[in-house]
């Protein structure tokens, strides 16, 4: 084990490892949840809840880059994970048929397994902190701008395997078991083998770079309180800027219609027709929303970020805007005519999701934008925690606007809240740099 190694040795796995946790959390969880009969109010508020350790983590990152070595702490929640998972595993009650056909299963009998799920969040939000900072280090400049299409293709792969493939074979195994909670304990068993496997592998093959070094040494321990102090002057001068509470308010209201659609997505794949849903079985939902789904918002980026490199951050917001919102009708569609055709509801969902890809660059570029500056990176580290935020609050209370209003007037209301998304783009986009993101000729 040394500093030799070549970076396709650590790099996919590192990255596939740094998503799995993620999709199990935010968004398998859901489909978990929902299967076992949980009413979709209280499945959306705490599968919600389950966001905030990526909220909060910048809270914690100058720990990670002054207490041990980045490869120490990303082998250690590697490890956390992986038993967390094998408790997971363990733990999913069994709620009875008739309970779950109902939707009657209390939350209440998953609070271990939520338990399990807020521990993991943590580990795995501490992982991408480590993750992100041993990547920095580890490879020159070059090999970074090399390497950074590969990290984000595996982390991308990463989704449709956890959203997909995962989701895929709880299906299968319902199917053949005839038995829910079965079905998910294997699923989970399958998961947590895998990511043992992937930990044991990253213990032989994550090299040990002569940068990654713990900051706190005893020469250095005088330097730990100036470094806090200075993480402290970060977030003081965050919010000294000029427009931030207009750069706020974008933040949390640009994707608003998108939080509260993507929370209600799975529930109304799988809900039953005569509760207005689509009454998919659970592996279609992975072959659609988990494969072709993440495809095009996969495609939907790319093209963006190419758009926005021709066009610049000024002229790609309101297209982008428009992107992002007017794809949600796919789903007003599928609430009243309710298809049963697969290629209908793939059709509609891949360009949903393709418009979310296209129109989420905007909102990606414009954080960059804003993040300028003396403390760009920990700037931007604060951004992506509103980012979380905005993700988060809306999750919470739509599946209490679903349960009160039905799945079509539930699409409705998202239609409407794309007015958020108009008012802060307008506002926005008169204060943005015209040349900003903008490739030169």
């Amino acid at each position: 084990m040394n500093n030799k190694l070549t970076p396709w040795l650590w790099i996919p796995t590192l990255y596939f490892a740094e998503g799995i946790p993620y999709f199990i959390v935010n968004n398998i969880s859901v489909t978990m949840f929902t299967r076992m009969g949980i009413p979709n109010g209280e499945m959306a508020l705490f599968t919600s809840l389950l966001y905030l350790p990526w909220t909060i983590k910048p809270l914690w990152s100058p720990f990670i880059d002054i207490i041990k070595t980045k490869r120490w702490w990303i082998l250690s929640m590697q490890i956390l994970m992986t038993i967390m998972f094998v408790l997971l595993t363990l733990s999913i009650p069994h709620p009875d048929a008739a309970t779950i056909a109902g939707t009657q299963t209390p939350i209440s009998l998953f609070t271990f397994t939520l338990i399990l799920f807020i521990i993991t969040a943590f580990a795995s939000a501490t992982h991408d902190i480590a993750a992100d900072g041993f990547y920095m280090l580890a490879l020159n400049h070059q090999e970074q701008s090399f390497y950074v299409g590969i990290r984000s293709t595996f982390y991308r792969i990463s989704s449709i395997f956890g959203q997909g493939v995962l989701v895929f074979i709880a299906g299968i195994l319902e199917t053949k078991l005839n038995d829910i909670p079965t079905a998910w304990t294997i699923t989970m068993s399958v998961t947590a083998v895998i990511f043992a496997l992937i930990s044991c592998y990253h213990f032989f093959f994550i090299p040990k770079p002569a940068e990654d070094a713990p900051r706190i040494l005893d020469e250095t321990k005088g330097k730990a309180k100036e470094i806090l102090k200075e993480f402290g002057r970060t977030f003081a001068t965050f919010f000294k800027k000029k427009g931030v509470w207009l750069a706020i308010v974008f933040m949390l209201l640009y994707r608003l219609p998108e939080a509260l659609l993507l929370k209600m997505i799975n529930p109304f794949m799988l809900d039953s027709v005569e509760r207005g849903g689509l009454a998919l079985p659970t592996e279609l939902v992975g072959i659609i929303y988990g494969t072709v789904g993440v495809l095009f918002l996969t495609i939907g980026g790319i093209i963006g970020g190419i758009a926005a490199s021709r066009w610049g951050l000024k002229k790609s917001l309101w297209p982008m805007a428009a992107f992002l919102t007017l794809p949600c009708l796919a789903y007003v569609y599928m609430s009243i005519a309710q298809p049963t055709s697969l290629y209908i509801i793939g059709t509609c969902v891949a360009i949903e999701q393709f418009g979310y890809g296209f129109g989420f660059t905007a909102y990606m570029l414009y954080m960059m934008y804003f993040a300028e500056g003396e403390f760009k990176t920990a700037h931007y580290a604060i951004c992506t925690a509103f980012m979380a935020l905005s993700m988060m609050i809306p999750g919470m209370f739509a599946g209490y606007l679903q349960e009160w209003l039905g799945y079509e007037l539930f699409f409705w209301l998202v239609i409407l809240c794309c007015l958020a998304t108009v008012f802060v783009t307008y506002y926005v986009k008169r204060k943005v740099d015209a040349n900003y993101g903008r490739k030169e000729a």
